[in-house]
């Protein structure tokens, strides 16, 4: 089997390169990524040494693209996965439709040509923003919890794939969601197999923590670096949550979908971490006290742009239809960081966290 990975050398396209190599020893993967992300040099040589054949190019250049041979399947890990991106000025709305929605295009004409399946590594910020913003939550054990809500679609175990995904879901979300869509009409009409996997919030050592994009790996390595945090909106008390997932975890899935072409099953799933790793700011500022030692933590009412009181995602169908399940604990995860942490106290420093 041959794949083409993008956005190789990013976080998550890095890890799944690196699990592939171990689940599929065989396999031949090539990489393309246009190192925006500061740190993604980092992966470059380490991935090379396991041979992968990485091309330094834009998946939105045809000429990059032309120098891939072709291969089985495409997995598109390559996006700029910023909420604010495109009304926070670090980017222009133009930009991030640009790399995220026109990059997925090129990557599915590129499909199109050589008859390859396509993965899309999809988010959960798809879904509609003014429900969940409005959602009913009361304050537990420091984190939100949902009360009685009779929202179709949200249930004990969080957002299903049957929750409305209408906007606004912010330029991000939308450019997202717009991928989908065409990658669905791609696959139906040229003939090639589309699987769509929205993901819950990823999280792991050698992540580029920022606070919109790796919270986790963020809050973790600057409670570690003794560097200032604030607990932005909702009173300031830090009580937001969000599920956690490692990507390593997608594999058994990821190979499943390649290997089933045919398979009966919903092209577009949940993965997530779930309600047993949801973790609020606060919780996760307990776990930091416990393993670093106490922290001020300053508060600051002001709303953030898109931020929501409680988002986790229901993997059930994935579970129901693939028999998948999340295999890294969020313990794990968080311990995985902390020594990274520890042993890379200039981390954000290097990634621009």
């Amino acid at each position: 089997m041959t794949i083409l990975i993008t956005g190789v050398c990013g976080f998550v396209g890095s890890e799944i390169a690196r699990a592939l190599k171990v689940a599929i020893p065989d396999i031949t993967i090539w990489g393309i990524d246009n190192f925006s992300r500061a740190g993604s040099r980092l992966n470059e040589a380490p991935l090379r040494a396991m041979g992968v054949k990485i091309i330094e190019g834009d998946i939105r250049n045809l000429n990059d693209l032309a120098h891939i041979p072709e291969v089985d399947w495409v997995i598109d890990a390559a996006a700029n996965p910023s909420v604010l991106a495109g009304v926070d000025g670090s980017t222009s709305s133009f930009d991030l439709l640009d790399h995220n929605l026109i990059g997925t295009i090129r990557l599915l004409e590129f499909c199109k040509t050589h008859r390859a399946g396509f993965l899309l590594l999809s988010t959960s910020r798809i879904y509609s923003i003014p429900p969940l913003a409005t959602l009913s939550v009361t304050p537990e054990k420091d984190a939100f919890a949902p009360s009685e809500n009779h929202l179709s679609g949200f249930g004990s175990k969080g957002i299903s794939e049957t929750f409305s995904t209408e906007p606004p879901i912010s330029l991000y979300g939308a450019s997202k969601k717009a991928s989908e869509l065409l990658a669905l009409e791609y696959g139906a009409a040229f003939g090639f197999p589309v699987w769509i996997n929205r993901c819950g919030v990823m999280a792991g050592a050698g992540q580029f923590g920022k606070a919109d994009q790796g919270i986790f790996s963020f809050w973790i390595h600057r409670w570690a670096g003794k560097k200032p945090l604030k607990y932005i909106g909702f009173g300031g008390h830090g009580w937001q949550v969000r599920d956690c997932l490692h990507p390593r975890d997608l594999i058994g899935l990821l190979i499943r979908q390649m290997e089933n072409l045919e398979f009966p099953a919903p092209r577009i799933v949940n993965l997530s971490g779930g309600i047993s790793s949801a973790r609020s700011l606060a919780q996760l500022s307990a776990w930091c006290t416990e393993r670093f030692g106490a922290r001020e933590v300053e508060a600051d009412q002001t709303p953030r742009p898109f931020d929501l009181p409680w988002v986790v995602l229901d993997s059930s169908l994935a579970e129901n239809v693939w028999g998948w399940k999340p295999e890294t604990s969020v313990e794990t995860i968080l311990e995985e960081i902390a020594m990274h942490a520890l042993a890379h106290p200039d981390w954000l420093d290097i990634t621009g966290g």
